[in-house]
C-alpha cells in the first residue's frame, strides 16, 4: 500500500512539473486573453452589469476583442476610461452617462417600515449583499454593497434608496 502511495505521489509530482513546463513554453492563452485579464485588472471589478455585459470579466474580454467601447462603466468613471485608452492606446470617450451612476461612494439602504419581503432586491443584488428571508425584512450588508443600483428597479415597493457610505 505505501509502494502504491509513493508511486501515485510521483506521479503527480512528475505531471505537475511537466505542466508548469508547459504554461511556461505555450504561456497561458492567446495575447487577447492577456489583455483581457489587463482591462479587467483596471475596471471596479463589482460585477454590477450596468456595461451590458453580465460582468467585468465579459465586459474586459469585449473591450479586448473590440466589440465593445471602453466607456461602459459607471463605476469606474472617466478615471477608469482614461487607465483603458492608456492601456489601449485608443482615444479618451466620455463616459457613457445613460447606463446608470453606480458609485461605492454609496450603499443601498432599505425602509424597513416599507419592505414586504419580497425577496426581489436579494435576487437582484450581484454580490449578495441584501440578506433576509421571504416575507420578512431584509437588510443590505453595507461593507458588501457596490452601489450598482440594480436592487432599486426590483424593489416592487421603492422601499430602497442609495445613501451616502458610512465612514
Amino acid at each position: 500500500m505505501i509502494v502504491g502511495t509513493l508511486i501515485l505521489a510521483s506521479l503527480a509530482l512528475v505531471l505537475t512539473c511537466l505542466l508548469i513546463l508547459a504554461e511556461r513554453w505555450l504561456g497561458s492563452g492567446s495575447p487577447q486573453q492577456g489583455l483581457a485579464e489587463q482591462v479587467e485588472q483596471l475596471l471596479p471589478r463589482i460585477q454590477c452589469a450596468q456595461c451590458g455585459w453580465p460582468g467585468c470579466r465579459a465586459y474586459a474580454e469585449a473591450i479586448a476583442s473590440g466589440r465593445a467601447p471602453i466607456n461602459r462603466c459607471p463605476p469606474g468613471g472617466e478615471r477608469t476610461v482614461q487607465r483603458l485608452s492608456a492601456l489601449l492606446g485608443e482615444p479618451v470617450l466620455p463616459l457613457d452617462t445613460s447606463l446608470g451612476r453606480a458609485s461605492m461612494r454609496q450603499a443601498a439602504r432599505i425602509d424597513e417600515a416599507l419592505c414586504i419581503g419580497c425577496n426581489l432586491c436579494a435576487r437582484a443584488c450581484p454580490v449578495d449583499a441584501i440578506s433576509g428571508i421571504p416575507q420578512m425584512m431584509h437588510a443590505v450588508i453595507e461593507s458588501h454593497c457596490t452601489g450598482c443600483e440594480l436592487c432599486l428597479p426590483a424593489c416592487p415597493v421603492d422601499c430602497i434608496e442609495l445613501v451616502a457610505r458610512h465612514a
